[in-house]
Formats: C-alpha cells, sequence, structure tokens
C-alpha cells in the first residue's frame, strides 16, 4: 500500500468518525427536544384542563348610578352562568360556587344561561343533587334564571324547583325597605325566541316610570345590539362567550369567539349610556382554559 492510500484511508477513517460524533450529536439533540415537548405539553395540557378550568375566582365590580334609590343602595349581586355541568364541573364545583355565593350574602343571585353542558345525559339522581345545591344558595330579596340556548325545559324545572324565578322575556321589580325600586328584565335566548318589546314592556304601561335603574339579564351579549334600537338599560349581565376560554396575555383579547358573541365577548364594555358585563362562566365549551378562569361575577349598586 502505497503512502497516498494510507493517508486516504487514515483520512476516510477520520471522516467517518466525525460523520459519527455529529450524528450522535443530533440523536441526543432531537430526544431532549422531543423529551421537552413532551414534558411542556403534558403540563400545558394539565394546566389547562385540570387545573385552570376548575379554580374558580370571584370577580368584584361597583356599579354606581344616581338613579339607583337610596333604599338600595348596597345591593349586592351574583351572577353565575354557563355552568355546563358535564364537562369540566360536576356537583363539586357546583357545591364550591354555592360557598362562595352564600359568603357573600347576597340580594340577589342572577343565572344567565346554560347549565349543563349540551348531549350530557343528566340521570335523576343528578338532578335531585343539582336541585338540593341550588336551593340552598341564599339571596334575601330573590333568584332569578334565564334559559340559555342549550337548556331544556328540564333545566326549567330543575330552576322552578330550586327556587329561582325564571324570566322569558319577562319583567321583575325589585324592592327593599320602601315603594322605590329598580327594574330586572329577562330575555329568553336568541335560540328560544328572544321577544325584545315583550321584555321591554313595562316602559309602555300608564304610569310606569321611565327613568328606573334597569337591569337587563341575557344569554347571548351580541343582542345588546339589537336592543338599544328602541331601549335602554342602565346594566347588562350576559353570558355565553366565556370570554373566550383562551385568551392572550397582555393584549386581553382571545382569538376564539362564538355565534350570537362574536362583536362583545371580552369581560366588559361601556356602551352609550349603559354598561355590559360578560361573565367568562363556570364551565368549558372544548375542556381547556388558559389565562381565563371560571369565575362569578359580584356586583354592589351604589348611587354614590
Amino acid at each position: 500500500m502505497t503512502r497516498e492510500e494510507l493517508n486516504h484511508d487514515i483520512q476516510q477513517e477520520i471522516q467517518e468518525e466525525v460523520n459519527r460524533e455529529t450524528r450522535n450529536k443530533w440523536i441526543k439533540f432531537s430526544i431532549k427536544c422531543i423529551v421537552f415537548l413532551l414534558i411542556f405539553f403534558s403540563i400545558f395540557f394539565s394546566y389547562t384542563t385540570y387545573i385552570s378550568t376548575v379554580k374558580i375566582e370571584v370577580r368584584e365590580y361597583r356599579i354606581t348610578n344616581d338613579k339607583i334609590p337610596e333604599s338600595l343602595n348596597g345591593l349586592k349581586i351574583i351572577q353565575f352562568s354557563d355552568f355546563h355541568f358535564g364537562s369540566t364541573m360536576f356537583e363539586k364545583e357546583l357545591k364550591k360556587v354555592v360557598e362562595l355565593t352564600n359568603i357573600r350574602k347576597p340580594d340577589i343571585i342572577v343565572f344567565t344561561g346554560d347549565l349543563i353542558q349540551k348531549n350530557y345525559e343528566i340521570d335523576s339522581e343528578k338532578q335531585e343533587e343539582i336541585i338540593e345545591l341550588l336551593q340552598t344558595m341564599n339571596a334575601s330579596v330573590g333568584k332569578y334564571a334565564i334559559l340559555g340556548d342549550e337548556d331544556s325545559e328540564k333545566i326549567a324545572t330543575i330552576f322552578n324547583q330550586s327556587n329561582f324565578t325564571i324570566l322569558r322575556n319577562e319583567y321583575d321589580l325589585i324592592y327593599k325597605e320602601d315603594n322605590n325600586p329598580i327594574l330586572l328584565i329577562g330575555l329568553s335566548s336568541l335560540e328560544k325566541g328572544q321577544d325584545i318589546s315583550k321584555a321591554y314592556q313595562y316602559f309602555t304601561l300608564e304610569g310606569s316610570n321611565p327613568n328606573l335603574f334597569t337591569i337587563t339579564i341575557l344569554h347571548e351579549p351580541d343582542a345588546v345590539e339589537e336592543i338599544q334600537k328602541n331601549y335602554s338599560s342602565d346594566l347588562f349581565l350576559a353570558g355565553h362567550s366565556h370570554n373566550g376560554n383562551i385568551r392572550i396575555p397582555f393584549l386581553n383579547i382571545s382569538p376564539f369567539k362564538v355565534k350570537n358573541a362574536i362583536k362583545y365577548n371580552q369581560e366588559y364594555y361601556s356602551l352609550e349610556n349603559s354598561e355590559l358585563y360578560i361573565s367568562s362562566g363556570l364551565g368549558t365549551q372544548n375542556g381547556i382554559r388558559l389565562f381565563c378562569r371560571p369565575s362569578i361575577n359580584f356586583f354592589r349598586l351604589s348611587n354614590k
């Protein structure tokens, strides 16, 4: 073998060793990347599915308006919405909602739609458990509910047996201590025959007070557009949007929107002569939440 051939063989062996080392480095790097991604997505999945979906927060707001009568100054309202029993919410979470509500001693409790997850089969035993828990929700003035797009007549039965008043395009005058009320209006879901003129018929009655502080509870927030064409409300409380379930930090927006919550899907909007608050809901529509915890809303009314 000539010197040139020997050098060539040596160089070839060296190159093969370099190639093996390079290949081994890439294999190790790829394995590390795969392990990292597996760990990351496992943590992400666990957090969005099992932690952020059940850690319920209470969002507190003060509503100030000089139309609120003195006897109702300080009135406390709890709003809960979109429980979607059977999604990520079950008896344990409903009991927690009851506890968080009762500890605040609200005057009024309002539910703004979608109690049971769509296509979730609820048996008579679970139905009785839900009724018993809802019955223990305490409000000094009254408990009210509207039906969401996913609520059947079975849900109406549950609320009726839980001492809630269901408002189907109806209103109620809320009194406390004297004869100066506020007006509570409940609109049915757009999917269940919403009748705005019927809901706001109080203002067409002879002797009605056009200056009453008015609260409207509704399921789909985009219905506000149609309402404001002919009627006014000082405060709108809605659900349905879940605030998107997944939100982008710092930008406070969500890339995910649902039908009838396209224009309005965030937590708060200042409208012309009115305010709109949208609950983030409690359950989920897709099984996950990110930077958008399940919540109940706690309002205090003030005339100062």
